[in-house]
């Protein structure tokens, strides 16, 4: 009877004050989130209830385990089940306090700072500093459980031994591995590129929308995904309209004929831009900027705050101006310009050369 009583005593023991350790804690966080709403720490950390319950409830039950002499013929696979179980849930526990930590400092340095491409900066470096964290700590997890097994500490003289060897192999294998790897860490602090940059990539024009270690992910104006190694960042050049600052300065072009009103055009332009609200006012111009034999090439500057607006502002002033033109001014579209073929002037051939002669002779027409 002991024999089973025992068990249950001790296992419904650690589970009943692992539920009540968690419960008061749970309702510490809440507490804590309510006394100050601005900050998402509390909440966050909140998040971490289930593997901070493994983690005391494995804990509970190794303790217990090895006092309460349960299952003997069992002894040695139990514990190293809960010792697993505690590594892995500690583990999972860790890494949710470091992302509570890390998103707190970001939301506040977000508030606290409007600049939007030092907040993009920012977050990217963040989000990276999370991963590079989440691998050391899954890395020294597993290590940790391997470290369980008694076959695994003894081959660990001879792994420590061959370890050059091995570091050279597998530096050779997974050379393009790591030179991603330290691609995104430049990325990350070297501030090339950020989350939510305007880029153009192989003539493709999007958002960066992700940032690991390895890829980096592009989002297309057709929300496409365009997925590339983040190495093609540090070895290629590419487009970054939002680099710096986002403010962009865009261009329309039109083909027009030669009598096309340019003064007027140029009135009709800053009427188009007053009226545009994507506009940011900083800039507007209007010349020529190169001419053909049957067209001259009528360029129109203008400029807005992003990559988003600039959009918006090209394709209504390229809209308006065309429906004005061919409104009010239709003779300043381009045209074709054609007229009644001249013929050669008659000229009498050589005698000698009568089969040419009929070639050249008109059609009688009876009148002798």
């Amino acid at each position: 009877m002991e024999n089973v009583l025992r068990p249950l005593i001790v296992f419904g023991g650690s589970v009943l004050l692992t539920l009540a350790i968690g419960w008061a804690t749970d309702r510490l966080l809440r507490t804590a989130d309510e006394r100050s709403p601005d900050s998402p720490l509390w909440e966050l950390l909140r998040r971490g209830r289930i593997p901070y319950q493994l983690v005391l409830c494995s804990a509970l039950l190794r303790g217990s385990y090895d006092h309460a002499k349960l299952l003997e013929q069992h002894r040695v696979g139990l514990g190293r089940t809960l010792t697993l179980v505690l590594i892995g849930s500690a583990a999972w526990l860790a890494i949710r306090i470091a992302a509570a930590i890390v998103e707190t400092s970001y939301s506040r340095y977000a508030r606290a700072h409007r600049d939007a491409a030092r907040v993009r900066r920012v977050r990217t470096q963040v989000e990276l500093i999370m991963r590079v964290v989440s691998a050391i700590v899954i890395v020294v997890a597993i290590a940790s459980m391997l470290l369980t097994f008694p076959a695994m500490r003894a081959a660990g003289a001879s792994l420590l031994a061959s370890a050059g060897i091995l570091g050279i192999v597998a530096g050779v294998a997974a050379q393009s591995t790591l030179s991603n790897m330290f691609a995104g860490l430049q990325i990350a602090f070297g501030d090339m590129v950020r989350i939510g940059d305007t880029v153009v990539v192989d003539g493709e024009w999007g958002t960066v929308e992700e940032i690991t270690l390895t890829f980096l992910t592009v989002r297309t104006w057709d929300e496409r995904r365009i997925t590339m190694p983040v190495s093609y960042f540090t070895s290629k050049p590419f487009e970054n309209w939002s680099r710096g600052t986002p403010q962009m300065t865009g261009t329309v072009f039109w083909y027009l004929d030669h009598s096309a009103p340019i003064e007027a055009m140029r009135e009709k332009l800053r009427d188009i831009l007053r009226e545009c609200p994507a506009w940011d006012g900083r800039a507007c111009n209007l010349v020529v900027t190169d001419t053909t034999a049957n067209t001259m090439e009528v360029r129109a500057l203008v400029t807005a705050k992003d990559a988003d607006d600039i959009w918006t502002v090209r394709i209504t002033v390229r809209e308006r101006m065309i429906t004005w033109l061919s409104t009010e001014h239709p003779y300043a579209l381009p045209r074709v310009n054609t007229s009644e073929a001249v013929l050669p002037p008659y000229r009498v051939p050589s005698p000698d050369h009568s089969s040419l002669r009929k070639a050249y002779e008109f059609p009688r027409t009876g009148r002798g």
